[in-house]
């Protein structure tokens, strides 16, 4: 597959023909060497049922190609025409109270509905007919963003069919189904597969847990099958052209791990300035290299951002504008956490719907300004670098178990009003991030053999092959750190009752859960070596059997007793966390965890200043970014030198980025 560094988003239809070409001609001049475009614009592309008129994209591929550009074509399948709805009204997505939603956003679709695919049916199979042969279409993506707007779409009679298809081929009989459900309670029995519902609002708001978890993995699925639709085709019609798919970071609707596999490579979309963040005065930059880290392990190779932040970002509202120097280093943050193709979004701001103020390299006016300069002097800086380095990967040796399944059930029950599934998997992440530590996410699927350190949070749902790859993972030499809440329930979300909690690893974890307590509208204390640290949300009250107490608990009736353990297992350790930890006990539990691995640090960088390698063939590539709003001293690691060989006086810039290389003998 050819090699790409920078590309940008371009929308041709929102713009006058004659300034097709002038833009064409800029791109090439800033840099630009692929464009992604049409996946939005299928009511142009077919204004009428079989009707399809693709010159729009061809005129605009072709002065595209003149300028020596390729071509990525999106399938328009997030934003069926009004004409569709108007014949299928029945393909609008029902929320979980019943009530459809209609026409006039994106993602008004039900994606089980059987019309609506014989629709993308037709159209994907002529649009990749007429592109199938064009060598400047060089891949495809396929819809845009699949999970996005849907979060309680849809649960439709069509979903429901597709519902009771999905339970039928899982559970065989209503019997076994009722039994891993748990029925019995609430009178809940179902005679017959047919009686059984999407599961949306209640009288009594809760639903059945079981229910509720088959549920998000069937949407999950039916997501995948929905991509695979169109993948199908468009492999058929075009072998010799890549597929991928913009991903959203830690979006949960879909399985990543799952789709993933449909896809030649993973794709994402970054804002680390979105308006839709709760606050923009935090320092966020820990959060969105965990989402690029964990992009990376949806292939566990490198991917390419399609959507990167160019400007202000908003609808109704708007975020804030970027400082001089942030578009470059948001930039260079998705480079250093291993994406080797920047396409930046937009080309240019547009004048018209709901994003009309989600800014782009140009302005309205078209005429480039600071973003425009500021991203064309990042590229021409950094273009050789990005061929330089295509493939090379950060290497870490401490990895984070992310389960859509362990995700899904404490969406269902988080227990604490405040627990969320990816915070607490952040807290541990932040922690090796302040550290400058390198970090993979992996799936339950993934080989773990290659890590000292699995950091594995809330394994709520405890089956016997996920207890027996983690026993292996141990008794292999690794180190394994547990928490609250692991092997609780079994895989169809009722509660284990055979054997003491963690289920199936009280062995592992050399302990045995004797209460908990739920800390609502209070916090905790955790005692280490003296030291007093905050925690909260939760307390596990243990009773050590093999395990030897690390810190305890400083409050409550339970003051004294074990909040973190170590068991010595095999050739390895198990760690267990009985408490959510604050940023001090994450920082003390990841400074014993990375002294017990024998695992340093990249380098120390003051606070703000992120510290990031990829590496290749006995090449190491160290990034060095600013997030500060002020210049920063870094002291430099023997045996790197810069990158582009540029004097190094010891100091970055204001959001600036600086990237230095060591070559192994």
């Amino acid at each position: 597959m050819k090699h790409y560094t920078f590309g940008v988003d371009y929308y041709p239809e929102h713009w006058p023909r004659e300034r097709w070409a002038t833009d064409a001609k800029m791109m090439r001049e800033m840099g630009i060497e692929v464009v992604r475009m049409g996946e939005f614009s299928w009511a142009m592309f077919e204004p009428g049922e079989g009707r399809f008129d693709f010159s729009v994209l061809d005129e605009a591929i072709g002065l595209l190609a003149a300028q020596g550009i390729d071509v990525i074509l999106g399938t328009p399948t997030a934003a069926p025409p009004a004409w569709i709805i108007e014949k299928n009204p029945e393909i609008q997505p029902t929320d979980w109270r019943g009530q459809q939603r209609f026409f006039g956003g994106r993602h008004h679709d039900c994606q089980s509905n059987p019309v609506y695919r014989e629709h993308i049916r037709r159209y994907v199979t002529a649009f990749a007919a007429h592109f199938a042969d064009n060598p400047a279409v060089v891949g495809w993506q396929v819809d845009n963003e699949l999970g996005n707007s849907h979060g309680d779409l849809c649960y439709c009679e069509s979903c429901e069919k597709r519902f009771r298809v999905w339970l039928k081929e899982k559970y065989g009989t209503i019997g076994e189904l009722n039994r891993a459900w748990g029925t019995a309670f609430w009178s809940q029995d179902y005679p017959d597969f047919e009686h059984i519902r999407s599961p949306k609002i209640t009288a009594a708001w809760g639903q059945n847990p079981s229910h509720d978890l088959d549920w998000r993995r069937f949407s999950s699925d039916l997501v995948c099958e929905f991509h695979q639709l169109q993948a199908d085709i468009l492999r058929a019609a075009a072998p010799g052209k890549f597929i991928t798919h913009n991903l959203m970071g830690f979006s949960s609707k879909p399985s990543y791990y799952a789709l993933g596999e449909q896809l030649d490579f993973a794709s994402h979309d970054q804002y680390p300035g979105g308006h839709f963040h709760a606050r923009h005065d935090e320092y966020r930059a820990d959060w969105h290299a965990a989402e690029l880290d964990f992009i990376r392990a949806v292939k566990q190779k490198p991917f390419w951002i399609m959507e990167q932040q160019s400007g202000i970002t908003g609808w109704e509202v708007l975020g804030r504008t970027p400082r001089p120097g942030q578009l470059g280093l948001w930039a260079m943050q998705c480079v250093a956490h291993g994406a080797d193709t920047i396409v930046f979004f937009r080309w240019r701001s547009c004048p018209m719907g709901t994003e009309q103020y989600w800014h782009g390299l140009l302005p309205h006016s078209g005429q480039p300004g600071r973003y425009f300069r500021e991203v064309e002097a990042f590229m021409k800086q950094y273009a050789p670098l990005l061929r330089e380095m295509q493939g090379a990967l950060p290497q870490a040796e401490v990895a984070i178990l992310r389960s859509y399944e362990q995700e899904y059930a404490f969406q269902i029950q988080p227990h604490h009003p405040q627990h969320r599934y990816t915070q607490h998997l952040m807290t541990y992440y932040k922690a090796l991030h302040r550290a400058n530590v390198p970090v993979d996410f992996v799936g339950e699927h993934h080989d773990w053999s290659g890590y000292k350190v699995l950091i594995a949070p809330l394994q709520f749902l405890m089956t016997p092959s996920l207890s027996e790859k983690l026993h292996a993972f141990v008794e292999n030499g690794g180190q394994l750190v547990l928490t609250w809440r692991t092997g609780v329930k079994d895989e169809s979300n009722l509660c284990h009752t055979d054997m003491p909690v963690p289920c199936l690893v009280d062995d592992l974890c050399g302990l045995q859960l004797a209460e908990y307590d739920c800390l609502r509208d209070t916090d905790g204390a955790v005692l280490w070596e003296g030291e007093r640290l905050a925690c909260s949300q939760w307390c596990d009250v243990v009773e050590v059997t093999t395990a030897r107490p690390v810190a305890v608990y400083g409050h409550e009736f339970y003051a004294g007793t074990p909040a973190i353990t170590c068991n010595e297992f095999g050739a390895g350790k198990c760690w267990y966390v009985g408490t959510t930890l604050s940023d001090a006990l994450a920082d003390r539990m990841v400074a014993a965890l990375l002294a017990s691995a024998d695992i340093a640090p990249l380098m120390d960088t003051p606070h703000g200043v992120e510290a990031v390698r990829r590496v290749k063939g006995g090449k190491t590539w160290l990034f060095l970014l600013n997030h500060n709003a002020c210049p920063e001293t870094v002291a430099l690691p023997a045996g790197f030198t810069p990158w582009d060989g540029a004097p190094w006086a010891g100091q970055l810039e204001a959001h600036g980025t600086r990237v230095f290389v060591s070559v192994s003998e």
